[in-house]
């Protein structure tokens, strides 16, 4: 279970909302900057999770992004969750691409990825966004 790059991005933008928690709202540019985030991917992502019940947004001139939760809150596994859906563990991994497997339900590797995408979904709920906030400042280019 890899990270697609829209996750990615939203996880990103969601550390960097984190990281700027009690300072007021965000702006998109900021977060797009800071976090090396193409903008027009970076509106429909924030927009996207808006109906998340973990990110909102205020208009106007001193509008943006917000947290709703405290950064402790909030795992990785809900931000792809609410992404993507519930995974699949069953799901077959090296066939994903492959409509038709040619080993139908008797894949030899089945149970290994079973196992495998469980072990990555632990991961990420046991993961909060708080764990990925550094504690210092990151240099900005």
């Amino acid at each position: 279970m890899y990270l697609t790059q829209r996750n990615q991005y939203a996880l990103r933008a969601i550390v960097e909302l984190a990281r700027q928690v009690g300072k007021g709202p965000v702006k998109v540019s900021e977060i797009a900057k800071a976090q090396a985030i193409p903008l027009r991917f970076l509106e429909v992502i924030l927009g996207q999770l808006k109906g998340s019940g973990l990110v909102d947004a205020k208009r106007g001139y001193y509008g943006g992004y917000f947290l709703l939760r405290q950064p402790e809150d909030i795992t990785v596994g809900s931000v792809v969750r609410f992404l993507q859906g519930e995974p699949d563990l069953k799901e077959c991994q090296s066939c994903i691409s492959n409509r038709q497997c040619p080993f139908e339900n008797n894949c030899a590797f089945a149970s290994l990825w079973s196992r495998v995408n469980e072990a990555v979904f632990n991961i990420y709920d046991e993961t909060t966004i708080k764990d990925l906030v550094p504690d210092e400042p990151v240099a900005r280019f």
